[in-house]
């Protein structure tokens, strides 16, 4: 059976750190735009809603086999925190499976932040026994899916909850 726990990833700009809770204050300030929240659903959340919430997510997944794996997305440059990105791992009999998703604050938008954080995401997971990667993006969203293409995943014809299924294919 398969467990991950998140590494640190290091890019050009940016450091993904496993998630903390102490990144709960200011990750809580990064993803209190409303207008974020559009694609993704809901509302921001209180920075005691995101500690809680990170709590729950460091603990780990109930489930055998499942590994949660998050981080938080540092500018190194500006040593701040910017988004998050997120795989959801699951053991299978050819190896796992990850489900993955990001998350840039709406000041860090358009720099390139996301696509460099997905591609160093979806770098990791070939490292490991992963041989199939997906997301869910909303048909509207062009900007993840354009990060999503970046990362090298491909649109399919599978919907979920009014999102396109992309993928990619680890050999």
């Amino acid at each position: 059976m398969i467990t991950l726990r998140p590494e640190p990833i290091h890019t050009d700009r940016l450091a993904l750190l496993p998630l903390r809770v102490e990144y709960a204050d200011e990750m809580a300030a990064v993803l209190s735009d409303p207008d974020l929240h559009s694609f993704i659903g809901g509302a921001p959340d209180t920075a005691q809603g995101v500690r809680a919430r990170y709590e729950r997510l460091v603990a780990g997944s109930p489930r055998p086999g499942e590994s949660w794996c998050n981080w938080v997305v540092q500018l190194r440059e500006a040593a701040c925190l910017t988004g998050c990105v997120q795989a959801t791992v699951t053991a299978d009999d050819r190896g796992a499976t990850a489900e993955i998703a990001w998350v840039v604050g709406t000041l860090w938008q358009r720099r390139g932040i996301a696509t460099e954080a997905a591609r160093a995401l979806v770098a990791w997971l070939r490292k490991h026994p992963v041989h199939t990667v997906t997301a869910h993006i909303h048909p509207d969203r062009k900007a993840s899916a354009a990060v999503a293409t970046a990362a090298g995943l491909t649109p399919t014809d599978q919907w979920h909850d009014g999102e396109i299924g992309w993928q990619l294919t680890i050999s």
